[in-house]
């Protein structure tokens, strides 16, 4: 697994580029009877940008422990003993309970929760060494803060969306920060820039902290980004509840509460079409 915590696991070397373009295919010959080799017209070949946004998609590769980095750019919040490390976030809703804690199962991790004060809840992991290498990219003594190439890509800006993303209708969306995280807003903000998602960071004394994505454009990225809503997601006519989740896993039920009906029609008031969940 790589150390950086900003890269895939396994043997994968980090980009060298936050966004890089990718290479373009290197055309077929094709031998014509009675003339020399001729290159394949690329005229049928998706555009660059096509292949990156694919690339760079919720939906392009399988759940990474190095995606919960997502969650480190939010209020996520990773602790280390020994050699081994566990990763907690305060949510405010218990539909984002069921999320998260199926977001972490798809990557190997069991998670536990707790109610807190008011209506929030912890989701917390076991410690873990699967963690180790997200702790020791992430932590600086006790102080948490990027690396210098972090980046965000579509499954890290889901986990956290799922985690604390929060609409503002008609034209904005809300992707809160870490209340003691302040030497983490700025290379944050540096990273949503370079993912086209360039945001006005709030002040606590705004409703912050956090950074507000504006503009139809914006939110047509994010959404073709993060994808589809999760299966765990409440669905977007039910009431509010605040019921907490079930004591035991898995987690089959949905909670039901307005705010998804706002996060994923904000999405497709912008001009994107959200793709549908099969049963």
């Amino acid at each position: 697994m790589s150390l950086s915590g900003f890269g895939d696991t396994g043997k994968a070397q980090p980009p060298p580029a936050l966004f890089p373009a990718p290479e373009p295919d290197t055309p077929t010959p094709v031998r014509r009877r009675g003339g020399a080799p001729q290159n394949e017209s690329p005229q049928n070949a998706p555009t660059q940008g096509d292949r990156q946004l694919v690339f760079f998609g919720a939906d392009a590769a399988e759940p990474t422990v190095a995606d919960l980095a997502g969650l480190l750019a939010g209020p996520g919040e990773v602790v280390r003993m020994g050699g081994t490390a566990r990763l907690s976030v305060q949510v405010d809703a218990a539909w984002r309970v069921h999320v998260l804690v199926a977001e972490l199962a798809s990557r190997g991790l069991a998670a536990s929760w707790e109610p807190t004060e008011g209506e929030r809840h912890t989701v917390r992991t076991s410690y873990t060494r699967i963690l180790k290498p997200l702790a020791a990219a992430w932590l600086h003594g006790s102080a948490k803060r990027p690396p210098a190439a972090f980046h965000l890509t579509g499954r890290r800006l889901r986990l956290w969306l799922a985690a604390a993303g929060t609409p503002e209708p008609p034209d904005c969306f809300l992707l809160r920060l870490g209340a003691d995280d302040q030497q983490c807003w700025e290379p944050i903000g540096v990273a949503l820039a370079a993912a086209g998602l360039t945001g006005k960071l709030l002040s606590p004394d705004e409703g912050g902290p956090a950074y507000r994505i504006t503009g139809r454009r914006r939110l047509a990225r994010l959404a073709e980004l993060v994808g589809a809503p999760p299966p765990t997601a409440p669905p977007p006519t039910a009431p509010p509840s605040t019921t907490p989740p079930p004591t035991t896993p898995p987690l089959t039920a949905p909670l039901t509460g307005s705010i998804m009906e706002l996060w994923w029609g904000m999405f497709r008031s912008s001009g994107f079409k959200t793709p549908t969940i099969s049963p």
